[in-house]
């Protein structure tokens, strides 16, 4: 079972609002995922992203591999060191 961190789209149509969920990799865009690890609102003018960096660390000690988005993410909020 690969699993990933990656982003989960939720919100209205033109009002995204995304959970950065940790999920096996055969699961759909929004469908099963193990946890929530974070929020990321790409709508406000500084973007909000809320991370539980314990947990965000917890998995990728187990071996998640996060997607780009979410690697950017993690950098620029600089709450967790994310592997190349």
């Amino acid at each position: 079972m690969s699993v990933k961190i990656r982003l989960a789209r939720h919100g209205s149509k033109k009002r995204p609002f995304y959970r950065i969920v940790v999920a096996d990799n055969e699961s759909s865009r929004d469908g099963r995922f193990l946890e929530i690890v974070g929020t990321y609102d790409p709508l406000p003018d500084p973007v909000k992203v809320l991370l539980k960096q314990d947990r965000v660390q917890y998995w990728m000690d187990q071996g998640a591999i996060p997607t780009d988005t979410v690697r950017s993410l993690i950098m620029k909020k600089g709450n967790a060191v994310a592997p190349s």
